[in-house]
C-alpha cells in the first residue's frame, strides 16, 4: 500500500465529517417547557421533531420512538430563536467619531463575522443589518447563507442612504478628504439611483435616515433630512423592485413624513407623538424600538468612547424617548425587537427585553417583538418565529421561564439554528 494511502484516508474521512447533515436525518428535541408566541401560552413536555433543517412535528407530552435519536434538554423551557430587527453586525461598540475614519471595509468585514457569531450564540438566529460600509453586510450574509460561517439569518441594506451631510453621511472630515458617505444622494432621481444601486450590490432592504441622528457630527436628531418628493420616490422605487424600506426617524415630523411617504418601520421613532402613532397603526407601519441603548448612553456612554456632542443628544432625548415607548406600547403599536447594537456592549444584547417589560409590555409581547412580529416585518412567517411544522428549525432554551422572569432571556443555554446545534 502506497505510503500517502493512510494520510489520504484520514483526510477523507475528516471531509465526510465535514458534511452538512443530511435532510433526511431525523431527530427529536425534548424539554420542559415550550413558549409558543403565536397562541401565546406555554405547552408543557413538548417533543419536537426536527427533519434536516425543519420542524416536522410539535406534540405536547408526545412520546419519542424507540432507538430515535434524541436531543434531552430536561427541565429547560424552548422558544423560537430571536430575531434583531436592528443591528450593526460590522461595527464594534466603540466604533465612534473619529476612530471609524481609521477603518477599511475589510475591518468592518471581519467584525461582521466575530459579531455574527456572537449574535448567534446568544439565541439570535435571525435579524437584520441595517447599514454598513462598502457592502461588508452583503459579504456577510453570503457567507453566512453558503455555511463558511456561523450566525444569524440576516436582511441587509448595504450603506444607508443620507441627504448630503446628513446622519449616516461621513462629517468628521474636511472636504479635501472627499469623504462623503456611499450612501448620500439628493432629489428625487438621485435618492432612486442610490435605492437601484444597493439593490444591484445585493441589498435586501433599503435603509434611509429621515432625520438626523445621535451618533453623527452636526446633526440634530429632531431635524428632517429629506423632502417628501425624496420620501415618496425612494419608496416607490424600493417597493417598485419588492424592497422594504426602514427609516432611522427621531424627530416628530420627520417620523410622520416617513409614514406618510408609505416606509415599511421606523428604526427608534423616539419622538414619535399620537398622531405618528394613529398614523402607524393605519398604514401597518412597524415601530423599531430600541429601550435600552437610551439609558446606557446617558449613563455610560462614556466607557465606549462616544464623543460628547453625542452624548449631550444623547441625554437630552432619553427621558422624553421612554415616554414615548411607553406610550406606544399602551396604544398597542407594532413594535419588533432592535436593539441597535454597536451603542451598547454586546453581552447586553437580551438586556433590552426587561427594558420593554419595564415599560409596560407583558413577558409575552416582549417575545412576540423579538419572534412572531419579528417574522411578519421580515416576510418570514411560516419559516422563523415560532416553534411549528414546516418551520426552520431556530430554537433556543433558557433554564428557568422567561413569562415569569424575563431576565433569563439574558442567559441563553442552548442554540439550535436550522437543525444545527450551535450552543449545548
Amino acid at each position: 500500500m502506497p505510503k500517502s494511502l493512510p494520510g489520504l484516508l484520514i483526510l477523507l474521512s475528516l471531509l465526510m465529517m465535514a458534511l452538512p447533515t443530511n435532510a433526511d436525518d431525523v431527530s427529536f428535541l425534548v424539554a420542559g417547557e415550550l413558549i409558543d408566541p403565536v397562541e401565546g401560552k406555554r405547552i408543557s413536555n413538548p417533543v419536537v421533531e426536527i427533519r434536516g433543517d425543519r420542524i416536522a412535528s410539535v406534540t405536547e407530552n408526545g412520546t419519542v420512538p424507540d432507538g430515535a435519536t434524541v436531543i434531552d434538554l430536561g427541565d429547560a423551557t424552548i422558544l423560537p430563536g430571536l430575531a434583531d430587527m436592528h443591528t450593526h453586525l460590522t461595527f464594534n461598540d466603540n466604533d465612534f467619531g473619529m476612530k471609524m475614519m481609521a477603518l477599511s471595509t475589510a475591518d468592518f468585514a471581519i467584525r461582521g463575522v466575530a459579531n455574527a457569531r456572537r449574535a448567534l450564540m446568544a439565541g439570535f438566529t435571525a435579524g437584520r443589518d441595517l447599514g454598513a460600509f462598502g457592502y461588508a453586510d452583503v459579504a456577510l450574509r453570503n457567507a453566512i447563507n453558503s455555511g463558511e460561517i456561523p450566525g444569524p439569518r440576516l436582511q441587509v441594506s448595504g450603506p444607508a442612504i443620507s441627504a448630503t451631510g446628513g446622519h449616516c453621511d461621513n462629517n468628521y472630515l474636511s472636504v479635501d478628504f472627499d469623504a462623503t458617505s456611499d450612501g448620500a444622494a439628493d432629489s428625487p432621481w438621485g435618492v432612486r439611483i442610490k435605492v437601484r444601486e444597493n439593490r444591484k450590490y445585493g441589498a435586501d432592504v433599503i435603509k434611509i435616515c429621515a432625520t438626523g441622528g445621535v451618533l453623527s457630527k452636526g446633526t440634530d436628531p429632531g431635524a428632517r433630512q429629506f423632502t417628501f418628493e425624496e420620501l415618496e420616490a425612494i419608496v416607490d422605487e424600493a417597493h417598485m423592485l419588492g424592497m422594504q424600506v426602514a427609516a432611522h426617524a427621531h424627530g416628530t415630523e420627520g417620523i410622520l413624513f416617513a409614514i406618510r411617504a408609505g416606509v415599511d418601520s421606523i428604526e427608534h421613532s423616539s419622538l414619535i407623538d399620537d398622531e405618528g402613532l394613529e398614523l402607524a397603526a393605519e398604514n401597518g407601519t412597524f415601530l423599531s424600538i430600541n429601550a435600552y441603548s437610551p439609558t446606557y448612553m446617558s449613563t455610560q456612554g462614556e466607557s465606549l468612547g462616544i464623543p460628547a456632542d453625542s452624548l449631550r443628544r444623547a441625554r437630552a432625548m432619553a427621558a422624553s424617548r421612554l415616554e414615548r415607548y411607553r406610550v406606544a406600547i399602551a396604544e398597542d403599536a407594532k413594535i419588533v425587537f432592535g436593539s441597535d447594537t454597536s451603542t451598547y456592549p454586546r453581552d447586553d444584547h437580551a438586556k433590552q427585553f426587561s427594558v420593554y417589560v419595564d415599560l409596560g409590555m407583558t413577558p409575552m409581547q416582549a417575545i412576540q417583538s423579538a419572534t412572531t412580529v419579528a417574522a411578519e416585518s421580515l416576510g418570514w412567517v411560516g419559516d422563523t418565529g415560532a416553534i411549528a411544522e414546516g418551520y426552520f428549525a431556530d430554537i433556543i432554551a433558557v433554564e428557568g421561564d422567561p413569562l415569569d422572569d424575563i431576565s433569563t432571556l439574558e442567559n441563553v443555554t442552548f442554540v439550535m439554528k436550522g437543525g444545527e446545534v450551535y450552543v449545548d
